[in-house]
């Protein structure tokens, strides 16, 4: 039946139905999205747009064909193209992507998480030429990373700068040092969603443009901020882990196996690097990087692969000596990682866990066609985006690697394994999860 014969189906007939429960969840909750009172057989495309806080429009789409019912479920049928395919019932968030003609190189992060991220859920007669159309039916849902009842306190003492996410409830909750990677900034969404899902999260801030070659990079400073979440009232003071993305990873395995007055419970580290710098400091971190800045390789689109340096830096002998490590471990990593060793990295902590007797305490989980970026779940797959050199003011693309498939399917899997391995460790008994 052509697009034509189906728009007069359509005009003697009720409108399109299109839900999206539940309309409003937090980010790491699937929903369910359905469209009644199609024509049977219909082709409609699904799909979602979301216009980012720096301004940017995102999307994603699928191709359907309704049922002999007159419907479509996003859940159960499957997508015959578009930004995914195959029965995905979350394809319309992971497979988020800029609109044609946007700027090159975007990352889509979430900068306040006192609010929702917005998407437009809208369904189109047919599969061509669908964004000159006016849709059939548009419906709107939020996404959360701050459950209701948590806390955003700002933490600013004692020279340490952050957040501290604390979840609903009357507690003490155990605590997690939350560090991201070399990017710097203050991000918090995923100490919101921790805080959400029943952990005290202290999202910390620790490199930008003005405090890269600061003094206050030195370990000590991450010392004092595990001091602050530990000594919070409503932190139980012996269950505290670190969690670590990329440069995060490496400050995670150096306090755990040197400070004499971080102890934590457990460690989970994404993007795993633990090459140290001769002074031992995040500064020194960034000369090295610069020292060797000569394995750069650039691919034909111009995307910078940092792989080459984190080998060097891998065959270099200033390594932490992760043997001295006491607590349980997840290492969780990315086969196509374009950005750091992680698949070796990882590979050589377990042979010297092996070597002292610990391998126990290593939990080691590698996803194939995932990349560097391993992020809550349903969150868009960036293998290529936007990164400021802050030590040379030069701002490039940098090729983090990964398949948005398999790099999804990752970030849903590693999260719920994060979750648990953090539940095993942290409480006695399984934590009261916040909803929306």
């Amino acid at each position: 039946m052509s697009i034509y014969r189906q728009s007069s189906v359509m005009s003697q007939r009720a409108p399109p139905l299109l839900s999206v429960h539940p309309s409003r969840a937090l980010v790491d909750e699937k929903f369910q999205v359905l469209v009644e009172n199609l024509p049977p057989g219909c082709p409609v495309t699904v799909h979602s747009l979301h216009q980012s806080e720096d301004n940017d429009y995102w999307e994603a789409y699928g191709h359907y064909v309704s049922n002999q019912r007159g419907t479509v479920s996003v859940s159960e049928d499957l997508s015959f193209g578009g930004t995914y395919s195959g029965k995905e019932s979350m394809g319309l968030l992971w497979s988020l992507r800029p609109v044609p003609g946007s700027r090159k190189g975007l990352r889509l992060r979430k900068m306040n998480v006192c609010a929702p991220m917005l998407v437009t859920i809208s369904v189109y007669m047919g599969h061509e030429g669908f964004r000159d159309q006016r849709p059939l039916a548009s419906t709107l849902t939020e996404r959360w990373y701050m459950a209701p009842g948590v806390k955003r306190v700002v933490v600013k003492e004692r020279g340490v700068r952050g957040t501290l996410f604390i979840p609903p409830g009357p507690g003490p909750f155990p605590g997690i040092l939350d560090m991201w990677g070399g990017g710097g900034g203050l991000v918090e969404y995923r100490s919101a969603l921790l805080a959400s899902r029943g952990f005290a999260s202290l999202a910390l801030e620790y490199l930008s443009p003005e405090k890269v070659r600061s003094a206050d990079l030195e370990f000590t400073y991450f010392e004092t901020a595990f001091s602050i979440i530990q000594e919070h009232p409503l932190v139980l003071p012996d269950r505290v882990g670190l969690l670590g993305l990329s440069l995060g990873s490496l400050v995670s395995f150096y306090l755990a196996a040197e400070s004499s007055t971080v102890k934590p419970t457990c460690i989970v580290a994404v993007s795993s690097n633990y090459s140290l710098s001769r002074t031992k400091t995040i500064p020194g971190f960034h000369d090295d990087l610069i020292n060797y800045y000569d394995k750069v390789r650039v691919d034909e689109n111009n995307h910078h692969i940092w792989k080459g340096i984190g080998m060097a830096l891998f065959n270099e002998p200033t390594k932490v000596d992760v043997g001295k490590i006491n607590c349980p471990m997840l290492l969780i990593s990315g086969c196509d990682d374009q950005n750091w060793p992680a698949v070796e990295t990882v590979e050589d902590i377990s042979r010297t866990m092996r070597s002292v007797g610990k391998d126990r305490l290593l939990t080691r989980v590698d996803y194939p066609g995932a990349g560097h970026l391993i992020e809550p779940p349903y969150s868009p797959h960036f293998r290529a985006t936007n990164f400021m050199l802050h030590t040379q003011n030069e701002k490039v693309i940098l090729k983090w690697g990964g398949e948005t498939k398999p790099h999804s399917d990752a970030q849903e899997d590693s999260w719920q394994k994060i979750l648990c391995f953090l539940e095993q460790h942290l409480y006695c008994s399984p934590s009261v999860r916040a909803k929306m």
